[in-house]
């Protein structure tokens, strides 16, 4: 506890990442190494999303964007895939209280309709019964993809040309986001992978185009608090250029 204060007292508050995402890596791993079946990795998995929700509620981090479930997970056993599934919405439904209490709205993106039943319909209703929460927007990507996120993008702003609400000339950037499943959040600040790859695997690759990247090679399930105020420290001592020179930068600062 002493070892965190220490580390919450190092952060400016002035220069908070507004948004954080989180690849979360390292469950499987986690209980392989303990001899465990897979699944108890996810399991312990929950108390650091619980913990990661917490400091960020905390310190007042508006949004929270974890990825949960890619599309491509879904080509792990079916063993694991029916495990998580239940796992996921067996927590939320669980943390429900907790998140309304700390005013935390809950938010989900991705191909949702390919997730069971039961799981969908605990997430579902967790998202309403946060939705009133002004706080922390605490966002789970699942069964989500950036390519697969960029397709349907595609998708809908060719509907759109063609029944003329906009124009092909009107698109931009700003048109594109617009069509992204993250349009009503800014695009993340501090990006954090834990498991110890250093790759982004499929995850917000529009909206991580000028985010500070940080690896860590500590399985999810022991990413804690202490943690991840070291990757906000290292995050307030970068120098955020999107593109400019650093005198451009002290200038406007």
């Amino acid at each position: 506890m002493e070892e965190l204060q220490n580390k919450l007292n190092q952060i400016d508050m002035s220069r908070l990442p507004r948004h954080v995402a989180i690849i979360m890596d390292g469950n499987g791993r986690w209980a392989k190494l303990r001899g465990e079946d897979r699944c108890m990795g996810h399991v312990e998995g929950v108390n650091s999303v619980r913990k990661a929700t917490e400091l960020s509620s905390d310190l007042g981090i508006d949004y929270l964007t974890l990825y949960a479930f890619s599309t491509e997970n879904w080509n792990r056993p079916q063993q694991e895939v029916d495990a998580l599934m239940h796992l996921i919405g067996m927590a939320i439904e669980r943390e429900t209280p907790d998140l309304i209490k700390n005013n935390v709205h809950l938010n989900l993106i991705g191909a949702l309709d390919r997730m069971p039943k039961e799981a969908y319909d605990r997430l579902r209703r967790c998202e309403l019964a946060t939705a009133h929460c002004t706080g922390l927007t605490m966002t789970l990507a699942l069964s989500y993809s950036s390519r697969w996120e960029i397709v349907e993008a595609v998708k809908k702003i060719a509907a759109s040309v063609k029944s003329g609400k906009i124009s092909e000339t009107d698109i931009d950037d700003n048109i594109f986001a617009q069509y992204l499943a993250t349009c009503d959040m800014p695009d993340p600040d501090l990006l954090i992978r834990t498991g110890g790859d250093n790759r982004i695997s499929n995850y917000l690759l529009w909206q991580i185009a000028y985010s500070e990247l940080y690896f860590t090679r500590t399985l999810w399930p022991d990413f804690g608090k202490a943690e991840y105020a070291d990757a906000i420290i290292e995050y307030q001592q970068r120098e955020r250029r999107y593109g400019k020179t650093s005198e451009q930068v002290q200038q406007e600062s």
